[in-house]
């Protein structure tokens, strides 16, 4: 994609539909588990628009990279609001047929959001821009392998719990 204006509206665009899918999970889930997951991404889907409309309001202007936009975004943190709130909510209402279709709908999302970034990663010419857009793709790739993690967790919890608790099991 040579025009940056259109990659950055795709980009946004994908963002801004993930945002919105997240917070109608969260609304919609009566489990705390798949509550706080997809509360925490649809924070983090919201900040990646942000940083996308940053820079989308840039090149409309100058046409070049914004010198004032960092190169970074915030670490994601779904896998350990995931471990936390499972521990947490042992007893409470499991996620159910609904959350796990959410989940399934989420991963094909984030598996789109990183062949997106990182279609526009290989496009670009500039460092910045590569390196911006391969930080999207990693974290699309995080926010991916967080939610294959829930899916396990919806799907058996039992096992979920033995695999994350191995750690204390194991002595160490």
């Amino acid at each position: 994609m040579e025009n940056r204006l259109d990659a950055l509206k795709i980009a946004l665009g994908n963002e801004i539909r993930e945002h919105k899918f997240y917070l109608e999970q969260a609304r919609r889930t009566a489990s705390p588990v798949g509550k706080l997951m997809f509360e925490q991404i649809a924070g983090e889907e919201m900040e990646h628009y942000q940083r996308l409309q940053e820079l989308q309001d840039v090149w409309a202007k100058e046409q070049k990279w914004p010198p004032t936009v960092p190169l970074s975004v915030g670490e994601t943190k779904v896998s350990r609001v995931l471990q936390d709130a499972a521990k947490e909510a042992k007893n409470a209402m499991p996620p159910d047929a609904d959350d796990l279709e959410a989940v399934r709908t989420a991963i094909v999302f984030e598996a789109k959001g990183v062949e997106l970034y990182g279609k526009l990663r290989d496009s670009m010419k500039d460092p910045k821009e590569k390196a911006f857009f391969a930080l999207l793709a990693d974290i699309e790739r995080e926010h991916y392998t967080s939610l294959k993690d829930t899916e396990q967790y919806i799907i058996d919890p039992a096992s979920w719990f033995r695999e994350k608790d191995r750690g204390s099991l194991d002595g160490a």
